[in-house]
């Protein structure tokens, strides 16, 4: 309806340019963004039931409903979204990340070293020997989570998308002294 407004005024006042056109000069109509305006909503009004025994006053005005706004909408509550099975299987995520073709072996080759650092950081940590807090070990651990999903996300997505569902239970892992010494026999 909007939008015929707009275009009935724009021929009306002459809007569109036809009377200071220059011959080589191309006009388009302007456009106009129009968004769907949703109807308002409407609560119908229920007399109330009248008793026996009130004498019957004459009949008042009921107000007409009105339109009311929308109500906002609930704010967005985060959910807790299981990471995958509930076992997860190490060995194998392992091997898939060694067979991938999505990363040659030179760059797979850096990455063992890599992980060897991290779990050497971790290690070192569970001593008492480093100066390295816990932030900054999941710090090292996410970029390390992104330089390997970077690599497999055009050409391994299985695999990406595995890792993506077990990065938090492989963080867990690491992050719980006991579950870490496990790791390491």
């Amino acid at each position: 309806m909007r939008t015929l407004v707009v275009l009935a005024a724009a021929i009306t006042f002459g809007t569109w340019g036809c009377a200071t056109r220059t011959p080589d000069t191309p006009v388009s109509p302007p456009v106009v963004a129009t968004q769907p305006v949703p109807p308002p909503a409407v609560k119908p009004v229920t007399p109330a039931p009248r008793t026996a025994s009130k004498p019957a006053t004459p009949a008042a005005k009921t107000p007409a409903p009105t339109a009311r706004a929308p109500k906002p909408a609930a704010p967005r509550v985060a959910v807790a979204v299981p990471a995958g099975p509930s076992t997860l299987d190490l060995n194998a995520l392992k091997e898939r990340l060694k067979a991938t073709k999505a990363i040659g072996v030179m760059t797979k080759i850096s990455l063992k070293n890599k992980v060897d650092d991290l779990m050497d950081q971790f290690r070192l940590y569970y001593q008492g020997r480093s100066k390295v807090t816990m932030t900054e070990l999941r710090q090292s651990y996410n970029l390390l989570m992104m330089k390997v999903l970077s690599l497999l996300q055009d050409d391994d997505p299985p695999l990406a998308s595995a890792i993506v569902s077990s990065r938090e239970a492989i963080w867990a892992l690491l992050a719980n002294p006991t579950s870490f010494a496990t790791l390491q026999s």
